[in-house]
């Protein structure tokens, strides 16, 4: 039997994607993918001036949008809405307020516990796994607002990574922090991507947090929005160096640097 030598299918694939809404074009002819890497998910940073597409761009994934024009794939299947295989935290807590943290990260595995084959003792164990990856171990019973904003982003975290996404969608989830926790919580997200390995897409305002957290930064152009610069080159590893550290080493300094230039001449190459 001849083997099967060709490539896995991208795991994200944009094909000449154009979103309208009324006579505002948000992205026009996207096309770009992210390959498949098996263990070993991409991490990728999006940056780019207010009102480019960058949301737009998460939502197209997430299934929670459709194209005008193109088509969007995951793992070379059309996406024709949302799907288990992607997981999306907001910038806004989206915590259920009526439940305590134990019980939001329950809920999903509740809900799909059949297609997950888990019984009640697994689904038990998945959540307190997570609530001890995410640092929340003794907040189980407390519900969302005896919480703080940051223990709050990570109860979602832990929720979306409870059905083991093979996407994880971020729409500037850490926004909303002090800039104490924002840290915290890009230390907790780099150890995370790290063990569970999904691929991530992070949109930010932030050119310090996009380095930091991507090896890959897409800056987008002002609308209709397109891809100008996709950089990788030059961008120093996180794992195990906390931000405040991070931001003092050379290489790093130059990673912000380049990127804000790219950043800067989007502003002129790209004017309305």
């Amino acid at each position: 039997m001849k083997q099967d030598t060709s490539s896995p299918a991208p795991i994200v694939e944009f094909r000449n994607v154009t979103v309208r809404f009324g006579p505002f074009t948000a992205v026009s002819e996207l096309h770009v993918a992210i390959e498949d890497a098996p263990n070993r998910g991409e991490f990728i940073s999006i940056i780019g001036p207010s009102g480019c597409g960058k949301s737009t761009v998460l939502n197209l994934i997430a299934g929670f949008l459709e194209p005008t024009e193109g088509e969007v794939l995951v793992h070379g299947q059309r996406v024709c809405g949302p799907g288990r295989d992607r997981g999306m935290i907001f910038q806004q807590y989206s915590s259920f307020p009526h439940l305590t943290v134990l019980q939001n990260i329950l809920f999903g595995l509740e809900i799909n516990k059949r297609e997950l084959g888990m019984g009640p003792a697994a689904r038990l164990d998945r959540a307190r796994q997570l609530i001890k990856e995410v640092e929340l171990s003794g907040h189980e019973t407390k519900y969302p607002h005896q919480l703080s904003g940051g223990q709050q982003q990570r109860v979602a975290i832990a929720r979306t990574l409870a059905m083991e996404p093979r996407i994880l969608l971020m729409d500037e989830p850490f926004s909303a922090l002090d800039e104490p926790t924002r840290l915290e919580m890009q230390e907790l997200l780099i150890d995370l991507w790290y063990r569970i390995h999904p691929t991530i897409l992070c949109v930010t305002h932030s050119v310090t947090e996009a380095v930091y957290l991507g090896e890959r930064v897409w800056i987008f152009t002002p609308a209709p929005g397109q891809i100008a610069y996709d950089i990788r080159d030059g961008i120093p590893p996180s794992l195990g160096v906390p931000p405040l550290v991070a931001q003092e080493r050379p290489e790093f300094k130059r990673a912000v640097s380049a990127v804000t230039e790219a950043f800067r001449r989007v502003g002129s190459e790209f004017k309305l």
